[in-house]
């Protein structure tokens, strides 16, 4: 396959100084001390109505289980093209994206709709071909697809999926407590959340004028947890400032909520643009877990959000109706050949 010449480097805008995040540190409330849940519960509706991301720490997933997936991510990536190829993007977004294979275009924050110098590999909930949901075809339960070579990686890949699962279940009761809500409230609608894995690569690359690793953009869903990250390239962009980088937080992850929390409770809690440019450096890779609900949840304004002097500002949707408008926008574009990164 033919591969789209790179770029003219232009740099975008850069990063102007280091951003301030909370810390939540999780210990005392996985440890379910006396008073931690309703503490921890402040500091994360504080987070969420001023900035939408904080860092947690002290979170109970093994730093060597990390490690582990970050070394799967560069084992797939460095696989031959064809290879990778062969497990391209189906339409339940399982599987392998090439570079320059996705736009940002369900959001405009900036106008420009360039393709997005980012690869990455897409796992969803594990399920057979058997399975009731797979065998109609509902939306968005498709099968995984995995490399035939790479001995070990799903297996890796479902230890850290099934981990983090069971964090963002955990911390369920703060978001509730956070919204005045009774501490199971979100319980129901994450009975088998809709997450997706993503191994994100971004290589050395050039850059045109606007144009990214990924655009800015705020998330889809209801969280996302992204470790720690030693090469630099994430920024974001609060209301009112300018381009920041996170600080590096040793064994943290940072935790973002996204546009379908912001809707549910009534653009209390934030969903803040950010985006990737990698143009130096050594090869970056990322690992974003989204946890998000279940898709047949209907997503209204929570009674604790609204009031007659703040009325419910969106009409109800389904999760599945709000992630099938976002992924076809975004992932199922009309770019076809992967670009080439630098020599």
């Amino acid at each position: 396959m033919s591969a789209v010449p790179a770029p003219v480097t232009t740099s975008p805008e850069p990063a102007s100084a280091t951003l301030t995040l909370p810390i939540l540190d999780l210990g005392p409330y996985l440890r379910q001390e006396s008073g931690a849940l309703q503490r921890l519960a402040g500091a994360l509706r504080d987070a969420l109505e001023h900035l939408g991301f904080f860092f947690i720490i002290n979170h109970g997933v093994p730093q060597t289980l990390i490690d582990r997936v970050f070394a799967e991510a560069a084992r797939f990536h460095a696989l031959p093209m064809e290879d990778k190829m062969a497990l391209q993007l189906s339409a339940s977004n399982t599987g392998y994206l090439c570079l320059g294979q996705s736009r940002s275009r369900a959001l405009t924050l900036d106008g420009h709709k360039k393709p997005n110098l980012n690869a990455a590999f897409f796992m969803k909930r594990n399920r057979t071909p058997d399975d009731p949901d797979v065998v109609s075809g509902k939306p968005l339960r498709g099968l995984n697809q995995w490399p035939a070579n790479l001995p070990g990686y799903r297996d890796t890949l479902r230890e850290y999926f099934a981990t983090m699962e069971a964090l963002g279940k955990r911390l369920l009761p703060l978001y509730a407590v956070a919204l005045d809500l009774p501490p199971h409230h979100f319980e129901a609608s994450f009975r088998a959340p809709q997450m997706t894995l993503r191994l994100s690569h971004d290589p050395l690359m050039d850059h045109e004028e606007h144009q990214y690793g990924l655009a800015p953009h705020t998330d889809s869903g209801f969280m996302t947890f992204l470790p720690q990250n030693t090469v630099p390239g994430l920024a974001i962009c609060p209301a009112g400032s300018t381009w920041k980088e996170p600080p590096v937080l040793s064994g943290s992850f940072l935790v973002n909520a996204g546009d379908i929390l912001r809707r549910w409770t009534n653009d209390r809690f934030l969903s803040t643009s950010h985006r990737v440019l990698h143009s130096s450096g050594p090869e970056r890779y990322a690992l974003p877990v989204s946890c998000d609900p279940n898709t047949d949840t209907v997503i209204e304004c929570l009674p604790t959000c609204q009031g007659p002097d703040n009325p419910a500002k969106y009409p109800p949707v389904t999760y599945e109706s709000y992630l099938l408008w976002f992924t076809s926008s975004n992932y199922h574009t009309d770019v076809a050949q992967p670009v080439a990164p630098r020599p």
